[in-house]
């Protein structure tokens, strides 16, 4: 398990510190920021956005048309270096590989990073629900590095069932769970018992909550003393999410993997 350090207040760098929230503020949803847009979402000054897009800018970590800037390509080389180069991918990336290979499914392992968990290896394969035209389901924004909210989704809730409950009324403190489909669980009290459910089942079945007509199933992957430091998952279409079926094949698919890796892990 990886801790954050703390830091001395001499030892920040605050202006390094600004410049990564400016960086961190493009997303999926915000793709091209001006400084207006960027000072809002970094909790900067218009000024100093503006100063830290454009020194981004010349960097070579932004493209810019004068007015709005976006993420080149060059901020590719972190997520590169990281995949490359960090454990737990590395050790995930054959068994998902295989269990692609086995059940024609879609399969993701990720961490729980704030209030979003972020896709660290992938299968980078679907169902074939037309095997004629080689139909795919393939579930928007699933891709190496992609974020999602934690509270919607079948991994995040394996992850958040993980967490003491000190932890988990810490990380519930004063948090809005957005509302992305009609069918999003967005209070809190309903989520404890979501995450209640996870951690009696040992899986988490999430049904078009983070986004219609996409359903997954996970689990918690744990280290050898019993820690959660990841969370597997496999993405449904809904001829294959029925409860019933989800308990019995897809849930004991993902426990076998997950005991397979624990001494990996």
């Amino acid at each position: 398990m990886t801790l954050s350090p703390t830091i001395n207040k001499a030892d920040l760098i605050e202006g390094m510190a600004k410049g990564m929230a400016v960086l961190e503020s493009f997303g999926t949803e915000r793709q091209r920021l001006n400084a207006t847009l960027a000072a809002q979402r970094a909790g900067l000054s218009r000024a100093a956005a503006r100063r830290h897009l454009l020194t981004l800018a010349h960097l070579g970590y932004l493209e810019t048309d004068g007015s709005y800037f976006w993420l080149s390509p060059k901020v590719l080389r972190f997520s590169g270096s990281y995949l490359s180069s960090a454990r737990l991918p590395r050790a995930l990336q054959p068994t998902l590989n295989r269990l692609a290979q086995q059940t024609r499914g879609a399969f993701s392992a990720v961490v729980l990073d704030g209030d979003e968990v972020v896709i660290v290896a992938n299968s980078g394969q679907g169902f074939d629900l037309a095997p004629a035209s080689a139909t795919r389901l393939l579930a928007y924004g699933l891709h190496l590095g992609a974020r999602l909210p934690a509270h919607a989704t079948s991994t995040g809730r394996v992850l958040l069932a993980a967490k003491s409950k000190a932890a988990l009324s810490l990380w519930l403190k004063g948090r809005v769970l957005l509302r992305l489909t009609a069918h999003t669980v967005t209070g809190q009290k309903q989520l404890r018992a979501v995450l209640d459910q996870v951690r009696a089942y040992d899986f988490c079945l999430a049904s078009e909550e983070h986004e219609v007509g996409v359903h997954a199933v996970a689990v918690a992957l744990r280290n050898m003393q019993g820690h959660t430091v990841a969370a597997l998952n496999v993405v449904l279409p809904g001829a294959c999410a029925d409860p019933l079926r989800t308990r019995t094949q897809w849930a004991p698919v993902l426990q076998q993997a997950a005991r397979e890796l624990r001494a990996l892990l």
